[in-house]
């Protein structure tokens, strides 16, 4: 029996394909909305991005700090909001040279993986912009609570 393979094109998004957090970048976003209180927002997102870096973030309490406006809000609100963060941060942010690599490897017929921490609300729409097949992100509940459904992370196809 002959196998099938499959060749892989993994990308990482902040700072690899954009370059910028996309996560730190949509709670500024949410924060110019108006949907949260600057200095606690401030604070609580600094401390949480030291954290990150310093590699022992908590993911839950993160993920709850770090979608608590899109919950307030509401999908459709949030749906809105996030349009115009595309429009205003990410695409602007996109730069020819990531576009061209991920076009190459599509032209190779490679599956393109974007591969991220950040919660598949915000990355969603950033990986469908760059054409990728499948998104590996933290995945919230269903109910968009939260919670996360795991630690495991959401795998789509887009």
């Amino acid at each position: 029996m002959k196998l099938e393979t499959m060749n892989l094109a993994l990308f990482d998004l902040d700072h690899t394909l954009l370059p910028l957090d996309s996560d730190q970048s949509w709670g500024e976003f949410t924060l110019s909305l108006g949907w949260v209180d600057e200095a606690t927002f401030r604070a609580q997102n600094d401390a949480f991005y030291a954290d990150y870096h310093a590699g022992c973030l908590d993911i839950h309490d993160y993920v709850r700090f770090a979608t608590q406006s899109v919950r307030i809000k509401g999908p459709s609100a949030a749906a809105s909001a996030h349009r115009r963060f595309m429009d205003q941060v990410i695409r602007p942010a996109m730069h020819p040279a990531a576009l061209e690599l991920v076009k190459q490897h599509r032209d190779m017929g490679d599956t393109l993986v974007m591969v991220t921490a950040t919660n598949e609300f915000v990355t969603t729409p950033i990986a469908e912009a760059f054409g990728m097949d499948v998104l590996l992100a933290v995945e919230r509940s269903e109910e968009h609570t939260s919670e996360l459904q795991s630690l495991a992370y959401l795998v789509c196809r887009l």
